[in-house]
């Protein structure tokens, strides 16, 4: 029986039309394997086989044009044949942020925004302008890709303060919130945060991007964030992702989701949540 994927976080690659700075070799982050994924890299890469199928998937920004983030967006909509939606660059600091979004509207796969935060999530989070932008996506029932880490208290009660406040806005945290290494003082702030999310049923978490920590990572590692993360927030607000192509610096696409299924020790009922059901529902692929 042929098991359908929605994958809801990777990214595809025009190098000849978008700017992708973070690819070029003079630019952070100076990963010694960055060459290996600084290539054009499009639907047809998207390869999955025996048993699995990507019936869909959801394409988050990339950097192709950060100040015209509807250019990637105008590109994937006159290439991409599967079933998709995008979530696109926007500077939630930008005075400029509804007209941008209304630009952004006029693109049907358009589900949603995200400004990478990492270590600036608290300053990011907590100005004025943020609070006055996220009105904007709650106005439109779009949703914000969450990228922090999770381990940062700060940044995680302004998060929680905007989802109370813009119940209409769907909040996906990225890559688990970069779990930390097990039983360090952070790993513990991480489990202590979750708890926290878990209150928001507006936020919901998305699992990859484990090869940006550790290039030799285990399915045995992260099972335990998962969880985590299943146990704090409920099945149906957790979703498997992979953050193609830079899952492929552990390990191919397809094994990665082969792994995912068979090396978690997840019933077939909530892979399938975890796998579809929850990406199809949060992104609004239904």
């Amino acid at each position: 029986m042929t098991q359908n994927i929605v994958d809801p976080h990777l990214h595809l690659f025009a190098l000849d039309l978008g700017d992708y700075g973070w690819l070029k070799p003079d630019k952070p982050p100076f990963w010694p394997d960055k060459k290996t994924i600084a290539k054009n890299v499009g639907e047809a890469d998207l390869r999955l086989t025996e048993g699995l199928n990507l019936a869909g998937f959801v394409h988050i920004e990339a950097g192709f044009d950060n100040e015209h983030p509807w250019r990637e967006i105008d590109w994937l909509e006159s290439t991409c044949k599967l079933r998709f939606k995008s979530v696109a660059c926007a500077n939630l600091y930008s005075t400029d942020f509804a007209h941008t979004m209304q630009i952004l509207a006029k693109r049907k796969s358009v589900v949603g925004i995200r400004h990478i935060l990492d270590d600036e999530a608290l300053a990011i989070l907590s100005h004025p302008q943020c609070a006055r932008n996220f009105a904007v996506l709650n106005e439109m029932n779009l949703s914000f890709d969450a990228q922090f880490p999770v381990h940062d208290t700060g940044a995680v009660h302004e998060l929680i303060k905007h989802a109370k406040q813009n119940k209409n806005l769907r909040i996906i945290i990225n890559h688990a919130g970069w779990p930390p290494v097990s039983g360090t003082i952070e790993d513990n702030k991480w489990q202590d945060n979750i708890h926290y999310l878990r209150d928001c049923e507006n936020i919901a978490i998305k699992l990859s991007g484990w090869e940006m920590a550790n290039r030799q990572w285990s399915f045995q590692a992260i099972e335990k964030p998962l969880k985590k993360v299943i146990t704090c927030f409920g099945s149906p607000r957790v979703m498997l992702a992979s953050n193609f192509p830079l899952c492929t610096l552990s390990r191919p696409y397809l094994e990665l989701w082969q792994g995912y299924k068979n090396e978690l020790h997840l019933s077939a009922n909530l892979f399938q949540q975890l796998a579809y059901n929850n990406a199809a529902h949060w992104y609004k692929l239904n």
